[in-house]
């Protein structure tokens, strides 16, 4: 199994080239500095999630295309283990797991988010129709939307426009764990 960084860098020259942009082009459509991209592509920058989500975003595609292989189709049932997938790609306050990837015939990807106490993530929109759904599993989570801090317990569950401005936070002193499943509209 390749380092996550090393998945990253194959991943996004693969994107890259599939649509024939140079990195002036991937940064244009990215608003991440060519720089920075071609740090992320020789494997030597970790780059944040917001600039992960900035270069997926850009790419028109999902969070985990950046993460980890889309599985096999039709292999039968598909076991996964947070405690097994779960990593910190940017070495910031939020561990991700990406308990089910993007797979198109789905139209979504199910990641479980842990943010450390203290962490705020602030998301720019995603593309128009990105819906998720937020399910808290443990800790304190306040959720960003409309403009206001919503605090969430464990338990409750939301869906919302993912094509605005929103935010999540750890208010707390223990991690806030919670399952995020990301639906994106057909192309």
């Amino acid at each position: 199994m390749l380092e996550p960084n090393q998945y990253l860098a194959i991943s996004l020259r693969a994107q890259r080239q599939q649509r024939g942009w140079s990195l002036d082009r991937c940064a244009a459509e990215t608003g991440v500095s060519k720089a920075m991209l071609g740090q992320i592509e020789r494997g030597e920058s970790s780059p944040t999630v917001a600039t992960l989500w900035k270069i997926a975003g850009g790419f028109n595609t999902s969070l985990s295309t950046f993460l980890e292989p889309t599985p096999e189709p039709d292999t039968g049932p598909l076991y996964r283990q947070p405690d097994t997938l779960r990593r910190q790609p940017a070495g910031d306050g939020m561990l991700v797991a990406p308990l089910f990837p993007f797979e198109a015939r789905f139209g979504f990807e199910m990641l479980e988010l842990t943010l450390l106490p203290g962490y705020e993530r602030r998301s720019e929109p995603h593309e128009s129709g990105v819906i998720e759904h937020v399910i808290v599993q443990k800790g304190e989570l306040e959720l960003l939307l409309e403009g206001h801090w919503q605090p969430l317990a464990p338990g409750t569950a939301v869906r919302f426009n993912a094509d605005r401005p929103h935010g999540y936070r750890n208010p707390g002193k223990a991690p806030a764990v919670f399952y995020n499943l990301i639906h994106y509209p057909a192309p």
